[in-house]
Formats: structure tokens, sequence, C-alpha cells
């Protein structure tokens, strides 16, 4: 059944199915999304998850008696995406995400698509920078805004090797300005928990990237050169099973300011 909204009057129109795939990087594990209207008879599945048919068959249990109209991803990463090709076998819904590598059976899906199902409205926001495929869902009926991994539960987002960190600043400053003009109460991500204040959140996002760049500029000005050296003092202290995520946003970030 849908969620509890995030101020406690009403409900969300997205019910949370979380895979049994935690780590440092998905934190308690992907977040697999069931949208739907109160009391409609067909829903939209967000990010199926790995391919793990316990998980698959925990969501397609979850339906109940609705049918699947269209499985969105909202970016590559197996995490989110390697159980949508199963899961569309086994709901018979096609899957749509912006990478055409991962369309089955469908059309693509682009910033500024919109999407009615069964009298749901989704908006697709454009959000490149953790990936290059990387898509935002809006909720205009709850306020809400499906993250992915552009804006994490806790913590904040690695740039991957397919991301771009002056995408992704671009991104979250239009998350930012978005969530003011839209009223935003929500953000709803890949992983971790519900948000109920976006543009605290989108703050500081924005405030912690600007504040790494500046550590990272002042270590190179230090001497400090290598990706790995620059995390053992920018990200001083930080567990031994991160350090490779940390050196993946450090080596973004050096490319970002070598462009700048």
């Amino acid at each position: 059944m849908p969620q509890d909204g995030p101020d406690g009057a009403g409900t969300l129109r997205a019910d949370n199915v979380l895979a049994s795939n935690p780590s440092p990087m998905t934190l308690d594990g992907t977040n697999t999304w069931v949208l739907g209207e109160p009391g409609a008879d067909t829903v939209v599945v967000v990010d199926p998850g790995p391919d793990d048919e316990e998980h698959l068959r925990r969501v397609a249990g979850r339906l109940e008696d609705r049918r699947v109209g269209v499985i969105l991803l909202t970016h590559g990463h197996p995490d989110h995406s390697a159980g949508a090709k199963r899961f569309a076998a086994m709901v018979g819904a096609p899957v749509r995400a912006l990478d055409p590598r991962h369309v089955l059976g469908g059309e693509g899906l682009g910033d500024g698509d919109a999407l009615s199902v069964a009298g749901l409205e989704v908006r697709v926001v454009g959000t490149p920078g953790h990936s290059f495929d990387s898509l935002c869902f809006w909720l205009p009926a709850d306020g809400a805004l499906l993250t992915g991994d552009t804006v994490l539960g806790r913590g904040t987002t690695v740039i991957a090797p397919d991301g771009d960190l002056a995408d992704y600043l671009r991104s979250l400053d239009r998350l930012r300005a978005s969530a003011e003009i839209t009223a935003a109460t929500a953000l709803l991500p890949g992983h971790g928990p519900v948000l109920p204040d976006p543009i605290a959140v989108l703050d500081a996002y924005i405030a912690h990237r600007r504040e790494r760049l500046d550590q990272i500029r002042e270590a190179r000005a230090n001497g400090v050169l290598t990706p790995a050296e620059i995390v053992d003092v920018v990200y001083a202290g930080l567990a031994d099973d991160l350090k490779f995520a940390a050196e993946m946003s450090v080596r973004a970030q050096m490319a970002y300011l070598d462009q700048t």
C-alpha cells in the first residue's frame, strides 16, 4: 500500500520494495518503487533492482491484482536495472529508459517526457551527472521526486566513471530551483529513506560539492596530486571499503577542476 506522506498527512502514491542487496555503495539496498493512484488497476514500477528472483517476486507480489503498465529506469547501473528484463517478462510490461541498451518492448525516455498511467502523472527530469543516463521522476500529485542515485537518502552520491561532475552540478542546481518553484515535499531516493525537506537536502548537496572542490584545490596546491593521496588527505578516516568510491569522485572532481 502507499506510504504515509512525509508530513504525516495523506499518502504518497509510491510504495517501496527494498532489495536485499545492502552494501557500502547501496546503503540498505536498492529501493524499487511501485507507483499508482489509489484504487487504480495499473501501476508503474521504477527500478526493478538487481537480477534477484526473490526480490522480483516480492515486487510482483506487492502488485496484488494490479497490472504493470510500464517499467521505468532512473539509470542503467546494475543495482537498479539488472532485474528489468526478467521482471518485464514476469509482468508483461515494457521497459523505458534513457539509454537505448535498456529499452525493452517500447519507447525510450528523455527529459521533458510525461506519462499518464491509470490517472497517475509522471514527469521525466533529465539529471545527468552520477551517470550519463540519470533521470528523476516527478509525481506532481504528491509533490514528490524520485531521485535514483542523483540524491541518496543518506550520505552523498558518487560520480561514477560514466558520469560527469559539471553535469551533476547543473542537475543539482536545476532540481533545487524546481523544488522551490513546485513546493516539493519529498525526495524518494534509489537508496535510503524518504527525505521530507527537498530544498534543505539539495542545498546541503550543493554546498558539500563546492566544499569538496575547495578542499581538492587546496590539496593539489600543497603538492597532493594523485587520487589515492587526495583521498587520504581530504577523506581522512574514511573506511577502507569506501575508498575506491571516493577515488572515483576525486577523479571526477579533478577532471572538473582541470576543465574550469
